[in-house]
């Protein structure tokens, strides 16, 4: 578990969701699809830390915007050390209790992803999974997840990605491509009067960005980037999809191509 900051001040912010809302990730956070995303995730993870040869097991980690608490359970179900956070309270307390429920020691705050209450160079690993889209200060919330990895530690992040018309976080045609005026528009109606139209979410996708800003972003601050292609496990392949991948890799033309046909961001990045 990671040590509690006990000079953080207590943040204020409003912790409650529409219920639609709740029930809606509170069952979808068991969704088989949703799990093996999750299970992928960490396979990835754990076969990057063995290849960097910094990061010894049972591995600390942190997953920032935990919600209801599958991938955190995932996690310590392996024996990992684990904690989560996230700013609704609903979500937070069934993550406890399915915790509970399996005989899972995991350390579940409530609290914002801007001011992580943990100490410096605490966790081995740090998720932010579809967190950075819905977070104002969106700097900020990376400042704190590389803050708290130890030196060689790896961040994984899923977010938004403006490059590709398809995506989930609102219910209305080619919204990623939006003019910003426009974007803040719906954002209002979101929020007042149609809140359907987000999912029902107190806070909605305000940010969108694509691999290459988020990359150049987290390298000026010291870390090493790798994206969904780079990650690809290609021992398993056929010879043709696995020419398919290597071609991805090499050249940066494909390579963007291919971030232009999937519906969000996804990056592993290393700790120098």
């Amino acid at each position: 578990m990671g040590e509690m900051r006990s000079a953080t001040p207590t943040a204020k912010f409003d912790t409650s969701s529409d219920p639609e809302f709740v029930d809606y990730y509170t069952k979808e956070s068991l969704s088989e699809t949703t799990r093996h995303r999750f299970e992928t995730v960490r396979q990835k993870i754990i076969k990057l830390a063995r290849a960097e040869g910094r990061l010894k097991p049972p591995l600390k980690m942190v997953d920032v915007g935990c919600g209801a608490g599958t991938q955190s359970m995932i996690w310590a179900s392996a024996g990992e050390y684990v904690s989560g956070i996230d700013i609704n309270a609903q979500l937070i307390e069934v993550a406890r209790q399915r915790a509970a429920g399996s005989d899972l020691k995991i350390q579940f705050d409530v609290g914002s992803a801007t001011a992580l209450p943990y100490e410096t160079g605490a966790y081995d690993v740090c998720l932010l999974p579809e967190l950075l889209e819905h977070v104002q200060d969106w700097e900020r919330c990376l400042n704190e997840a590389i803050r708290v990895l130890k030196p060689g530690g790896i961040l994984f992040l899923s977010t938004t990605n403006y490059l590709c018309p398809r995506q989930q976080e609102f219910n209305l045609p080619f919204y990623s491509w939006y003019p910003k005026p426009l974007k803040r528009h719906f954002e209002r109606l979101a929020v007042t009067s149609r809140p359907e139209l987000a999912n029902y979410a107190r806070y909605p996708a305000v940010h969108w960005f694509s691999y290459y800003g988020l990359a150049r972003f987290l390298r000026e601050r010291g870390m090493v980037s790798r994206d969904r292609f780079d990650m690809i496990e290609t021992d398993s392949l056929s010879g043709f999809r696995k020419t398919i991948v290597e071609i991805l890799r090499r050249s940066s033309l494909v390579k963007f191509a291919g971030h232009l046909c999937t519906p969000s961001t996804a990056i592993f990045a290393i700790k120098a």
